[in-house]
Order: structure tokens, then C-alpha cells, then sequence
């Protein structure tokens, strides 16, 4: 199983989606990050794949840990894999579009849920509201998302 990253930025309005244009997820809304490498730590590994996906300059200490989410997919044990979510508040530079990413913002009120993966419709309403959670999301071969899954509060 893959450890990942995944990170939104935000205001006390807004939100950072970033639309995938290449690879796994192309063609969905998401935050920025991606595959923890080596001995990189989650955090390590989020201030690099921000930096590398939409230019900006991400504080580790700075990150606010949401949630832990693991994914299954049918028959793609190499898509298997525990995301680690974080907000951030604060970074350095402006979000550019870069060859894998293409940002832009949205209102919390008005988040495009149908663009993204099915799952965040479940979860990210509820780190937005403050809640922190670990949640297992179950995917078919066709990366539709199974009925079974589960979110619970997060205790590390």
C-alpha cells in the first residue's frame, strides 16, 4: 500500500482545487500532493509535491492534519493507499498552473463535488466543519466508489 499526501489550501472563504491533467485522478478536482518518497515523512513529501505541482512554498509546521484515508480499489492492489490529509492556511507564492495541476479557487459554499472523486462529498464536509477523521473508501475497477465505507473521528 502507498503512503500519500493530499492538501488543500484555504482561506476563511475559500479553497484551493487543483484539476489533475495527467496520470492517476486525470481530469478530477483535488488538492495538491502525492507519493511519500523514501524516508521522506508526509509532511516532507507535501512541501515538495506542492512546490513541484502548483508552485508554492509550504511550512511543515504549519500543516493541520484532517484526516487519514486509506482506499481500496478492486483488482489494483497497486492503487492501494493511505492518504494523509492536511489544511494549510499559510504558504508563500501565488498557485500556478503547472504541467500536472491546473488550481483554481472555489467557495467553501459552493465546492464542485461532482468534478472530484466521489468519496470527498463524504469527508471533506466534515474536515471543513472541524471534524478530523480516519475513513476507508472501497473503489471498483471502473474508480467508481463502492456504497460500503466508513469515517470515524481520528485518533492518532
Amino acid at each position: 500500500m502507498k503512503l500519500t499526501t493530499l492538501c488543500f489550501l484555504h482561506t476563511n472563504t475559500d479553497i484551493l482545487l487543483a484539476m489533475k491533467k495527467r496520470s492517476f485522478g486525470a481530469g478530477k478536482m483535488n488538492g495538491v500532493g502525492g507519493k511519500v518518497q523514501g524516508d521522506e515523512t508526509p509532511e516532507q513529501a507535501l512541501v515538495r509535491e506542492a512546490f513541484e505541482e502548483i508552485e508554492v512554498t509550504l511550512n511543515e509546521d504549519k500543516l493541520d492534519k484532517v484526516a487519514i484515508i486509506h482506499f481500496a480499489f478492486d483488482n489494483k492492489p497497486d492503487w492501494d493507499q493511505e492518504c494523509h490529509v492536511y489544511f494549510a492556511s499559510e504558504w508563500e507564492g501565488e498557485p500556478t498552473e503547472s504541467e500536472e495541476m491546473k488550481p483554481e479557487w472555489y467557495s467553501k459554499e459552493e465546492i464542485p463535488y461532482e468534478k472530484m472523486w466521489a468519496d470527498d462529498a463524504h469527508w471533506l464536509p466534515k474536515v471543513l466543519a472541524g471534524e478530523k477523521i480516519r475513513a476507508h473508501f472501497f473503489f471498483n475497477d471502473d474508480q467508481t466508489m463502492k456504497e460500503d465505507f466508513a469515517i470515524e473521528p481520528l485518533v492518532e
